[in-house]
C-alpha cells in the first residue's frame, strides 16, 4: 500500500532522527565500556576482599589507614598549590595576549605552545625536567656555574632545592597546568565587552574600579571553574609522578597502583575502594566546575 501524506513525514522524521542518534552511537559505546563498565566494576570490588567476600573493610581503611590518609591528603595538596599557582600565572598570560595590548604574534605563539603543552605530560615531561633541573640538568649547571658558585660558594641543589620532592613535582605540574587556564581563559577575556569599560569610564571610574567591581564579578566563575579544573588535572596525574620519583612521593595515584600491581602491596580490592575514593573527589570538582561555568555563561554568552 503507498504512504499517505500523513505516513511519509513520519517516516523522513523517524530516519532523521535515527540518522541524529547514529552519529552519537560511538560516544556513548565509549562512555559505556571505557567509564560506566570500569566504574561499576571498581565499585563493586571495592566491597570484596581477595577470597571473594563481602566486606566493608576496603572501604574503612580510607579512613583509618594513615598511609592511605596521607596519600590522599598529599595528592590534594599538591593539586592545590599547582591549580593555584598555573591558575594565577596562567591568568595573567591570558590577560597579557588579549588585554594587556601585546603584539599578535605572541598571542598566536603562547597559544600555540599553549595547546602543546597543556597535553604534555608523563614519562616525556619527566624526562625533560631531570634533563633540565636534574642534579645533571642543563639549566642546573649553568645557574651552579653563573649564579650559584660564582656569587655564593654553592651548588642549587645545596639551597634546598630538589626536584624529586613535593616542591619539584609541583614545579613539573605547573608546566602543564599554567597552559591549560591560558586556553581556557583566553576566551572569557575576550568575552568582555567593550561597552561595559566605555559605560564605566562614563560614569566616572577609573580602571581600578572597572576591574573590581565589573570585570573581575564577571570573570571570577570562570576563574574560579578553571581553578578546580586544574585540581582534578592534577589529580588524576599518575606518570609524571612515577617517572619523576620513582615512587618516593607516595600521592594516591602511585599508591592505587602499588596496590593492583604491586609485588608487596598486592590488594587490588582495596587498591579499587582507593580508586573510587579518587572517583568521588573527582566528580566533585566536576560539578564544581559545572556550576561555577552557569554564572559565567550568563555574561559571556
Amino acid at each position: 500500500m503507498a504512504d499517505t501524506p500523513m505516513t511519509a513525514p513520519r517516516k523522513a522524521s523517524w530516519k532523521s532522527s535515527f540518522a541524529k542518534w547514529l552519529g552519537v552511537a560511538p560516544f556513548f559505546l565509549f562512555a559505556i565500556f571505557f567509564i560506566l563498565l570500569p566504574s561499576f566494576s571498581l565499585l563493586t570490588g571495592s566491597f570484596f576482599d581477595a577470597d571473594g567476600n563481602f566486606t566493608f573493610k576496603n572501604i574503612a581503611e580510607l579512613f583509618t589507614n594513615p598511609t592511605i590518609v596521607t596519600a590522599y591528603k598529599l595528592s590534594i595538596e599538591i593539586s592545590a598549590v599547582t591549580a593555584l599557582g598555573g591558575g594565577i600565572f596562567g591568568f595573567l598570560l591570558a590577560y597579557a595576549i588579549t588585554i594587556g595590548g601585546l603584539p599578535k604574534f605572541v598571542r598566536k605563539a603562547l597559544i600555540t605552545f599553549s595547546g602543546v603543552a597543556s597535553n604534555f605530560a608523563g614519562v616525556p615531561l619527566a624526562f625533560a625536567f631531570v634533563a633540565t633541573l636534574g642534579r645533571t640538568g642543563f639549566v642546573t649547571a649553568l645557574l651552579d656555574v653563573y649564579v650559584f658558585q660564582k656569587y655564593f660558594g654553592i651548588k642549587l641543589y645545596d639551597t634546598g632545592f630538589n626536584l624529586y620532592s613535593f616542591a619539584g613535582l609541583a614545579l613539573t605540574y605547573l608546566y602543564f597546568q599554567f597552559p591549560l587556564m591560558v586556553l581556557i581563559m583566553t576566551p572569557a577575556l575576550d568575552g568582555l565587552k567593550r561597552e561595559w569599560r566605555e559605560a564605566a569610564e562614563n560614569l566616572g571610574a577609573t580602571a581600578f574600579q572597572y576591574w573590581t567591581r565589573v570585570a573581575l564579578p564577571i570573570l571570577l566563575p570562570p576563574i574560579l571553574g578553571t581553578m578546580v579544573l586544574l585540581f582534578g588535572n592534577a589529580f588524576g596525574a599518575y606518570a609524571t609522578a612515577y617517572a619523576l620519583t620513582g615512587g618516593a612521593l607516595p600521592i594516591i595515584t602511585i599508591q592505587i597502583g602499588a596496590q593492583i600491581r604491586g609485588d608487596v602491596l598486592h590488594n587490588p580490592n582495596l587498591g579499587y575502594a582507593m580508586a573510587m575514593g579518587m572517583v568521588f573527589i573527582m566528580a566533585i570538582s566536576l560539578v564544581g566546575y559545572s556550576w561555577l561555568q552557569k554564572f559565567s555563561e550568563r555574561w559571556l554568552r
